[in-house]
């Protein structure tokens, strides 16, 4: 249930005929997990919080660095070489404390992954390198957990829903991941500082949607393009 504070905190959610107050509830009752606290991670944080996903967890062993600083606004200046888990959980608890937030400053691995999967409803892919993301993926077919995914690059984006309840998974997409030389990355090739909030919102959206048991585009790719305002809807 919804304390009074909560409830005065989430009402305008809660007026939502399709939310109210059993949604807001299953809200609280979501544990999500993130992957990666940078461009995407950012904005998924700040909204899976400031809405009421009542248990999140942030896997990220990296620090922050200036050119971070146009893309990832969770950060300021002052946070510049500290690590991205220790800043986020302290902002986000003071976004909202009714929160409860747990970080992981690990490099991902597949042993790791398993013990940290297994504490959690949702698994959100915001990292940045392919070995990662397959790593993330297998782990979910395993242990049967839904994986909300995201990639950016420039002026587009990509999203899609793997593995929930059976649907197809990340390989089905590229059953092996690419030469990293072949792949190019946001280091190499630059992005626009607004397209990571743009698609962190959407995959916000998308865990809403499972949380609240309303997605229905299963096996479907989303092609955001930023530039020139449109998104394109690929089954796979």
């Amino acid at each position: 249930m919804l304390t009074k504070e909560e409830f005065n905190r989430y009402n305008k959610q809660v007026m939502l005929e399709d939310v109210g107050l059993l949604g807001q509830t299953k809200l609280k009752q979501a544990k999500v997990l993130i992957i990666g606290a940078g461009g995407l991670g950012c904005p998924i944080l700040q909204y899976l919080v400031s809405m009421g996903i009542g248990s999140i967890g942030i896997v990220d062993f990296d620090t922050i660095e200036v050119s971070n600083l146009h893309r990832q606004i969770l950060y300021g200046p002052e946070d510049v070489g500290r690590l991205k888990t220790e800043v986020a959980r302290e902002k986000l608890s003071k976004q909202n404390p009714f929160i409860d937030i747990q970080v992981f400053p690990v490099l991902l691995s597949e042993e790791k992954a398993e013990d940290i999967f297994n504490k959690y409803d949702i698994i959100v892919d915001g990292c940045d390198n392919f070995l990662t993301r397959y790593i993330v993926n297998d782990i979910c077919v395993k242990l049967k957990k839904p994986l909300v995914y995201g990639s950016i690059l420039g002026y587009q984006g990509q999203l899609a829903v793997f593995n929930l309840n059976g649907s197809k998974n990340l390989r089905h997409l590229f059953p092996e991941p690419p030469n990293a030389e072949d792949v190019p990355s946001c280091s190499e090739n630059g992005v626009m500082g607004y397209v990571p909030g743009i698609v962190g919102v959407y995959m916000a959206d998308l865990v809403t949607q499972i949380v609240l048991n309303q997605f229905e585009k299963v096996n479907t790719l989303f092609l955001v393009d930023v530039k020139g305002i449109g998104i394109q809807s690929l089954k796979f």
